[in-house]
């Protein structure tokens, strides 16, 4: 077998100065009131005819058939999507709710709303699709269409007891999706239609003048003034940039609108030295009493860009709000004097008693130190003055993000509240709004307390104490942040079994983060952090430190164990009045330091296993594994030898190079000392590549490093030359589009790498989604088939000899669409198609496939779980390897997860994890 070829409506414009939270009072007896908002109605077009049917998994329609005298499941149906630009962080937030809610007392169906208003039943397993065009390519094949939106909300009435939209944006914030739940007398989690009208739209007043004049009405220069423009009615800072000027006003105004991200735009005054927060706050009362309990506010300390050319970096936008970036840095509670916190809180109450919210809500503002006026009129007299500044409130988001370290999460964790807990004591209040649900929810109580009950006397008869997992991410390569989020959704997902006791912890350098980044990190020298719950919960691996040693300061600790005692005196007698709420489940703990060889004495002695979450560096080339093996400390994952050459590409190469006749090949390969590639002559060293390697496009990588850090194509000596450059700078990252052909951010590894791989960059056949139909049909593949060559990822899972191939994932890119940086990192990239379609491969291509990849594994030594990625041949089956990841993603969306619910029966996260715990307890026997 050769070798694979080598080489809308009409827009309007709203003008407005920030106003404080509070403005006069609509009647002279009334106290204050917040900010008008405003929001037309969405219009909503009817799905084409389906099948109308809920998806349900086996054991959800088992539990669903349960109904005792002692109770029975609450059934939610959560519904995601929407038409706006969030829908892919509804995604994110629905996994996640379905992720911490569901349990035999709880019973979830899931729904989705497509861009175009069409709603479908889905199967929970679907949620862990990558990003909305995942979702909607597989809709037709996997999900089930309603006639109309109305005949969905009639589904939901008899369907469901109470639906729980989790559509940030349009339709889900403006009041259109509860409208509808309405009109069908469908119970749901969160406020009123028309209060959601009212306290969605960030509008303030029309424009009574043109542009230019409204800059000279707040004192600011027509041609370089300060101001922030964003949509009037988006959420999680979709849109928002920074202008200057007039000009410049209009222009991004026009851009927001003309993307469709809103047809009105608010241009308001940028707050020079203001500190942005955000605060969630959760209604305790009984019935609809309001009773609103904020929990501690978070700070948002923006820090400076290191590009100067980058104005939009000084504030705090989508991208700052969702990507691990060191450019925000988050603090719960905020470092402002307490009479600020205590402002904040009781303002954000008071907002949400007068703006008629329910259940819970997130509200945005600014502290704006030693300002006691702004420059608009309307401003006099306001709530929000204190000695030590000025307090406003900005925005209010009512379905608040729900990923797994959003700020809902964050907050509620500091004052004692689970994931599940806080989620299902929301459910549980919304329950009690509702006088139908009532008996609902009560049985649902029973349940809950009846299956506690249960565990804990089953617990007691066995006399048997939980197994102590310790959970390792972080490290210090260019991996770490993708490590952080891998490491806690494997702690968030063994956390729901009630025999283990899990502990999540950071490796981190031995001087932490923020030392010189000429330090050598070659060295043993680590330290890992036992982290308490709310100490994970952040969105880079430096913050998580620094939240570790804030921890340790004495000042910090008392103020924050106050605040954190006065929420949840606040909250514990609230709640206590309702049967069904069942306390805290999170204590205050600190977090404990140690060296890397203290942390290994002290798992063993605890008896525990290790879960081994950090990819690349000391994570992936043998060392934790040689340790721990050394202590007789069971873990996950492959063994030192393994593990060792696995991270050398070359010997990875080596070691499966006698197998080409089980249809393994692998990728000819030229390796050169990084020192001899920056000293010699760049046009030189790009010929002989070019005449070794018989191509005329290089792909280079380091030769021990993982997760395609420092991997590019070179398509000639410019781009060596830009390459090594960035080597010789030690740069973190090579900008988009340096090189000669299109291309995103790169991650360079940082110190530089001692050698080289250059290898023939292979061309494969461009597989993509046409976004024509054709004859009325679906979207459907388009895939020339020159090459017979496409790239693939693969999990491997098993004991060591006995490695099983999961089913392999080819991803594809819709036409003429470019993935950005939030769709690749909040949910992997593309559309993943798992296994590769038969259109494409047939299934007796595909079962060879697996043969030689389950081969590969087997010879290479690996056992409990890896990643294989490499390029198949659709016509054979036959394997050209990349290479192999010893520790592989594990984000809540990744490939594995894909891979293993395409399993018959399919295998959910939680249960994935146990599996891959549980062979690391096998091989220790």
């Amino acid at each position: 077998m050769p070798l694979p070829r080598l080489s809308s409506p009409t827009p309007r414009l709203l003008l407005r100065a920030l106003a404080l939270a509070l403005a006069p009072p609509r009647r002279p007896s009334s106290p204050p009131l917040p900010i008008g908002f405003a929001s037309p109605r969405l219009a909503v077009r009817a799905a084409a005819p389906a099948p109308l049917r809920a998806v349900l998994s086996a054991d959800q329609r088992d539990l669903g058939m349960e109904a005792g005298e002692q109770g029975r499941p609450l059934r939610v149906g959560i519904v995601c999507g929407g038409p706006s630009a969030e829908r892919g962080v509804s995604l994110n937030s629905a996994r996640s709710v379905l992720d911490h809610i569901q349990g035999q007392d709880l019973v979830v169906s899931c729904y989705y709303i497509d861009s175009g208003m069409n709603a479908f039943a889905i199967s929970p397993a679907q949620l862990y699709s990558n990003t909305p065009s995942d979702f909607d390519f597989k809709l037709e094949s996997l999900a089930q269409g309603f006639h109309s939106l109305s005949d969905f909300a009639e589904h939901l009435a008899t369907n469901v007891d109470i639906a729980f939209p989790v559509i940030h944006g349009k339709f889900g914030e403006d009041g259109g999706i509860q409208e509808l739940l309405e009109k069908a007398k469908v119970p749901f989690v969160g406020t009123p239609s028309k209060e959601c009208q009212h306290a969605f739209d960030k509008k303030d007043k029309l424009a009574t003048s043109e542009l230019e004049a409204w800059f000279q009405t707040v004192n600011l220069s027509k041609e370089k003034g300060k101001v922030i423009v964003k949509p009037a009615r988006a959420g999680s800072s979709i849109g928002v940039v920074v202008a200057y000027g007039v000009n410049d006003a209009a222009q991004k105004a026009e851009e927001i609108i003309s993307e469709g991200i809103d047809d009105k735009v608010i241009i308001e005054v940028f707050l020079e030295g203001g500190t942005e927060f955000t605060a969630i706050v959760v209604d305790v009362g009984i019935a609809n009493n309001s009773e609103p309990v904020v929990l501690l506010p978070t700070e948002v300390e923006l820090q400076p860009s290191s590009s100067s050319d980058t104005k939009e970096d000084t504030i705090f936008n989508y991208r700052r709000k969702y990507l691990p970036t060191r450019q925000v840095v988050y603090h719960t509670p905020p470092r402002f004097p307490a009479e600020v916190i205590d402002c904040i809180r009781k303002g954000i109450s008071l907002l949400f008693r007068r703006l008629g919210l329910h259940d819970f809500a997130r509200i945005d503002g600014w502290f704006l130190p030693s300002v006691s006026s702004l420059p608009s009129a309307e401003n006099s007299e306001k709530f929000g003055n204190t000695k030590y500044g000025t307090v406003l409130f900005t925005d209010i988001n009512l379905i608040s993000g729900m990923e797994q370290t959003s700020f809902l999460f964050q907050q509620a964790s500091a004052v004692g509240f689970s994931h599940s807990r806080i989620l299902r004591t929301v459910i549980q209040h919304a329950c009690s709004r509702f006088p139908s649900l009532v008996p609902c929810n009560n049985a649902w109580t029973a349940l809950s307390r009846k299956l506690q009950s249960s565990k804990q006397a089953e617990a007691i008869h066995k006399g048997t104490s939980k197994q102590k997992v310790f959970v390792i991410f972080g490290g210090d390569t260019s991996e770490r942040q993708v490590s952080l989020m891998s490491g806690t959704n494997v702690w968030l997902n063994l956390q729901g079994f009630d025999d283990l006791d899990v502990t999540p912890c950071l490796l981190a350098p031995a001087n932490g983060y923020f030392s010189s980044h000429d330090q050598d990190f070659s060295a043993i020298s680590r330290e890992v952090w036992t982290l308490p719950y709310s100490l994970v919960l952040r969105h880079t691996t430096e913050e998580v430190y620094a939240a570790c040693v804030e921890a340790s300061e004495p000042e910090r600790v008392e103020i924050t164990s106050r605040l954190r005692e006065q929420v949840m005196n606040e909250l514990g007698p609230a709640l206590s009045k309702h049967d069904w709420f069942a306390g805290f489940d999170i204590a205050y703990e600190e977090p404990v330091k140690y060296s890397l060889q203290q942390w290994i004495n002290h798992v063993k002695e605890s008896g525990a296993v290790v879960f081994i979450a950090v990819h690349g560096g000391i994570g992936e080339d043998g060392t934790i594994q040689t340790l721990l093996e050394s202590a007789g400390v069971p873990y996950t994952g492959p063994g030192p030898i393994a593990s060792r050459t696995c991270m050398n590409k070359v010997a990875t190469s080596l070691a499966v190079d006698h197998l080409t006749s089980y249809g393994v090949r692998t990728i000819p390969k030229d390796v050169r000392a990084t020192e001899e590639v920056l000293k010699y002559s760049l046009v030189d060293i790009w010929n002989g590549l070019i005449a070794k390697l018989q191509t005329e496009t290089v792909c280079v990588k380091p030769a021990h490093d993982g997760c395609s850090t420092g991997v590019a194509r070179l398509c000639c000596p410019k781009d060596l030359e830009v390459y090594t450059n960035a080597l010789r700078s030690k740069y973190q990252r090579l900008p988009a589009n340096c090189l000669y052909r299109a291309h995103g951010v790169i991650e360079m590894p940082v110190p530089p790498p001692e050698s080289l791989i250059f290898e023939p960059f292979i061309e494969t056949d461009e597989i993509i989604i046409s976004n024509k139909l054709e004859n009325g049909s679906a979207r459907h593949l388009v895939w020339k088939g020159e090459n017979d060559w496409l790239e693939i990822t693969v999990g491997v899972v098993g004991k060591r000899g006995k490695m099983h191939s999961l089913n392999p994932s080819i991803t594809v890119k819709e036409s003429g669409d470019i993935l950005s940086l939030e769709e690749k990192f909040q949910g992997g990239t593309g559309i993943n198609l798992t296994p590769p379609p038969p259109t494409i491969m047939s299934e007796d291509a595909l079962q060879r496939c697996k043969r030689s990849i389950e081969i590969m594994a087997n010879s290479l030594g690996l056992e409990g779980f890896s990643r294989i990625d490499a390029f198949v041949n659709v016509r054979s089956g036959e394997v050209l390897l990349i290479e192999v990841n010893t520790v592989p993603g594990m984000t809540p969306s990744t490939v594995l997860i894909h891979q293993a619910l395409a399993e018959e029966p399919p295998v959910y996260p939680h249960k994935f994890f146990r599996t891959l715990l549980d062979l690391a307890f096998e091989r220790t026997k």
